[in-house]
């Protein structure tokens, strides 16, 4: 191996010493002794082999000093295990350092020994966010309380993993334990304990048969504490509400009075929530019977109140609740105009009685705008006054007062053929037919037959003159009758029958200008103008008025659809008297206009 050098011997010199091995004179640091010897110092472990060696030259002191050694390296090994083991059992993070060193080590220790730590130790856990291992301790902790409590010390195990903690925890919430629970109980001698239990078994059955009897179903034979029945009764008994199964359960079992104080219950709890809901607290009655429970019931529906219903609150001296039951009833109303519906005239002076002004204005402009639309009103500037309250009348099918038809011609809306004219002159030809039976007055027929005419329902008026006239006696009625019945023909097209109607009424009545009239009329009808004039200037000279000859002929001419009879028809009367007729160059216009 080469020359020895003195440092060499030197340190094997110093090894001789460390591990008593002096008196062995060999000092060659080629010696297997020295090997032997810098294993030892650099903690490598030795081979029987080399133990045998340092054996059978009876360096025991050598050998006392090395096995100490190892089993102190061993030791540390098995610290270090421990201390894994530990960390895992109390829920230690994985991140923490494993060392022995470490302060965690002797906390952990301690617990493992003695199932206690100070408040400090404790502190230092939460401080380092060790939450589990706290909540360890603590179950530990309170394990300890239950084993004195329950008189089940004699039994060592403290972890919280153990079964005795899941009993001990059941046996302290009165729970029952099942067999195993019981069995396992008696294998471990823990007979305090089970008379613990028993006793609590005891006063369940009692609690069961005194449940029973309170809640009415002592005819229920099972008494068990793992029964329905007995679960059932005690959510009654803690005032919590059953669900429809448990409820569903009892019907099968025929415990019909048991389902009715569940349900009477329930309407207590419900009355206790709502009375907290409408201020009424103050109200000490509970009884499902109570007036004021089916008064808080309407409120929470959305329901109006009634008179008797208010006058129930005031005596009860309930004001807040009014206001509350107004105001949720007002937002009802309010959420109803939104979606464009219509009030009532009761939701409307109940609005007013209860100085709800504003939502009574919104009412109003909504339901305006509405009306509008229904009757093609596409004025922006028609006031709300009058014409909101003249479409009211018409909605509600009532006749309209003079001053109001009086603003209608004002507007002209009654001299067009526009929805709110038609609504207005049905109305009165109903009238009229009304009052024909109501008086048997015949002369309502040609009235009301012409308020049909202009209500643009001929078939109405055709309808209502479709009557044996000699049953009438008054000539003038007769021709009256013919005449608005001859002008429905022509409304709808049949002129030989508006012909036939319009001579029966001459001959009734010659010299009256209203059969001429129509007469002349249903010639023009014809595209016939020189017959038609013939019969317009026998109406003039029975008293019509040359304005309404020409108004008649202006509805001839407007109502002609045939574009090239509208041309012949326009150019007859201009060439007839173009200052009179002047107003139908405007149709010719037109027609040349729409040729372009």
């Amino acid at each position: 191996m080469g020359k020895e050098s003195p440092n060499r011997l030197k340190h094997f010199a110093a090894l001789k010493s460390k591990y008593q091995a002096t008196q062995y004179q060999d000092s060659s640091p080629a010696s297997l002794r020295y090997l032997i010897l810098r294993k030892v110092d650099i903690g490598i472990e030795l081979s029987d082999l080399e133990f045998n060696w340092l054996q059978e030259y009876e360096l025991f002191e050598t050998l006392e000093i090395i096995w100490l050694q190892q089993f102190s390296m061993g030791e540390s090994k098995r610290l270090e295990d421990e201390f894994s083991h530990l960390k895992a059992k109390y829920k230690v993070a994985k991140n923490w350092e494993s060392s022995v060193g470490n302060v965690l080590y002797p906390i952990l220790w301690k617990l493992e020994s003695e199932n206690s730590l100070t408040d400090s130790e404790v502190k230092l856990l939460q401080d380092n966010n060790l939450t589990q291992t706290v909540a360890i301790f603590q179950d530990i902790k309170r394990f300890a309380d239950l084993k004195d409590k329950y008189q089940a010390t004699k039994y060592q195990d403290s972890h919280p993993d153990s079964r005795l903690y899941r009993i001990l925890k059941k046996l302290d919430t009165e729970a029952s334990l099942n067999d195993s629970e019981y069995e396992w109980l008696l294998n471990n001698e823990l007979f305090e304990t089970i008379e613990t239990f028993e006793k609590q078994e005891s006063a369940r059955r009692a609690k069961v048969t005194q449940l029973k009897n309170k809640y009415q179903a002592s005819q229920h034979p099972d008494t068990s504490l793992s029964s329905p029945l007995y679960q059932i009764l005690q959510k009654l008994d803690a005032d919590e509400k059953l669900i429809s199964s448990e409820i569903y359960w009892l019907e099968q079992q025929g415990l019909t009075e048991t389902i009715d104080i569940a349900e009477e219950l329930e309407r207590k709890r419900e009355f206790i929530v709502l009375k907290a809901k409408y201020k009424a607290s103050q109200y000490e009655d509970l009884s499902s019977d109570s007036y004021l429970y089916a008064i808080l019931q309407k409120i929470d529906s959305q329901t109006h109140l009634n008179e008797q219903d208010i006058n129930f609150l005031r005596q009860s001296q309930l004001p807040e609740t009014i206001k509350i039951a107004n105001d949720k009833y007002a937002s009802v109303l309010k959420s109803k105009i939104v979606s464009v519906l219509v009030l009532s005239d009761l939701e409307v002076d109940w609005l007013r009685n209860n100085e709800y002004e504003d939502i009574i204005i919104l009412a109003q402009h909504k339901h305006f705008a509405a009306l509008k639309r229904k009757y093609g009103l596409v004025d922006p500037l028609l006031p709300l006054e009058p014409f909101y309250a003249i479409m009211i009348k018409l909605e509600k099918k009532e006749r309209l007062d003079p001053k109001f038809v009086f603003q209608l011609m004002e507007e002209g809306l009654l001299s067009n053929d526009g929805k709110i004219a038609l609504a207005y002159y049905k109305l009165e030809a109903e009238f009229y037919e009304k009052e024909l039976g109501r008086t048997g007055h015949k002369w309502n027929i040609p009235t009301a037959s012409g308020y049909w005419r202009k209500a643009d329902e001929p078939e109405q008026a055709l309808k209502l003159t479709n009557l044996d006239l000699n049953r009438v006696n008054d000539s003038n009625l007769k021709s009256a009758i013919l005449v608005t019945r001859g002008a429905a023909f022509r409304d709808v097209d049949k002129l030989d029958d508006a012909e036939t109607c319009a001579k029966k009424a001459m001959e009734y009545q010659p010299d009256s200008h209203q059969p001429y009239t129509l007469m002349g009329a249903i010639c023009y009808d014809k595209y016939n103008y020189e017959q038609g004039n013939y019969w317009f200037e026998e109406a003039i000279q029975r008293g019509a008025e040359t304005k309404d000859i020409d108004a008649e002929i202006k509805r001839v001419i407007r109502s002609t659809k045939d574009e090239n009879k509208l041309r012949e028809a326009a150019e007859y009367l201009l060439k007839k008297d173009s200052q009179r007729y002047a107003w139908a160059k405007s149709y010719l216009k037109k027609l040349s206009d729409n040729r372009k």
